[in-house]
């Protein structure tokens, strides 16, 4: 097992490493998260999802300061968190990287957690990597509508997870070539899954640490999120 400085180190001397964050009006929350996997050493793709407040300012500002390791693509309408994954996971590619990663925009993420979550990829034991939270500590109100997506993949998608719904995973770059995702919305998380197990490709789970606040708290998964999914994939098998 290597020492955490080895894994640091081999971290470290990955240059193709991108990061995917999606923010839709991520004002409150933006500069900290961006100012964190820039200093991270990763490249870092920022998609404003039709922002109506400060967002799409804030990361111009670190275009500005790092236009080596920052971009920026901004989408006019907002389209939804499957629609700015699929942006940045386009544009990560046009860009040869090796790593694609995904990151909440909202302060929930612990940013040194993408290094044992990309090691796996690093040393080819993984096509992709999920970043698992800790359910025991996750409020009720959370825990619960993530269960239910949980049993919701499972269903749909025929690939028991434990942590479907998690914002922080990565793939290598053929994987993500691989993979054909249409959802618009949170449903794109299960349907990772869902090619995951069509593509037989080699899924892990690593343990990340999760920052609750009030703020990130009110998003991503909840019932009400997880039922509106359900209700979606019930209607496209009567389709």
């Amino acid at each position: 097992m290597k020492s955490i400085e080895a894994t640091v180190d081999l971290f470290q001397q990955q240059k193709g490493i991108y990061v995917i964050l999606p923010a839709y009006n991520e004002e409150k929350t933006l500069d900290g998260v961006m100012g964190e996997l820039v200093d991270l050493g990763v490249n870092l793709m920022v998609v404003d999802d039709g922002s109506t407040d400060n967002t799409y300012w804030v990361a111009s500002g670190f275009v500005k300061r790092y236009p080596s390791q920052v971009s920026l693509y901004r989408h006019p309408i907002n389209r939804g968190l499957g629609g700015a994954l699929r942006t940045g996971i386009k544009a990560a590619l046009s860009h040869n990287a090796d790593i694609i990663v995904t990151f909440d925009a909202d302060g929930q993420h612990h940013s040194p957690d993408i290094i044992p979550l990309c090691l796996p990829l690093i040393n080819g034991e993984a096509d992709v990597v999920i970043g698992k939270r800790n359910f025991q500590e996750m409020p009720f109100r959370k825990k619960f509508g993530n269960v239910v997506m949980n049993i919701i993949t499972l269903i749909f998608y025929g690939r028991d997870v434990e942590d479907s719904q998690s914002g922080l995973r990565a793939f290598n770059n053929e994987t993500a070539g691989l993979m054909e995702l249409h959802s618009r919305d949170y449903g794109i998380s299960s349907e990772i899954i869902g090619e995951v197990q069509r593509k037989k490709l080699r899924l892990v789970e690593v343990p990340i640490t999760t920052i609750y606040t009030d703020y990130s708290l009110s998003k991503g998964t909840n019932t009400r999120v997880g039922l509106k999914i359900l209700a979606k994939l019930i209607r496209n098998i009567f389709k």
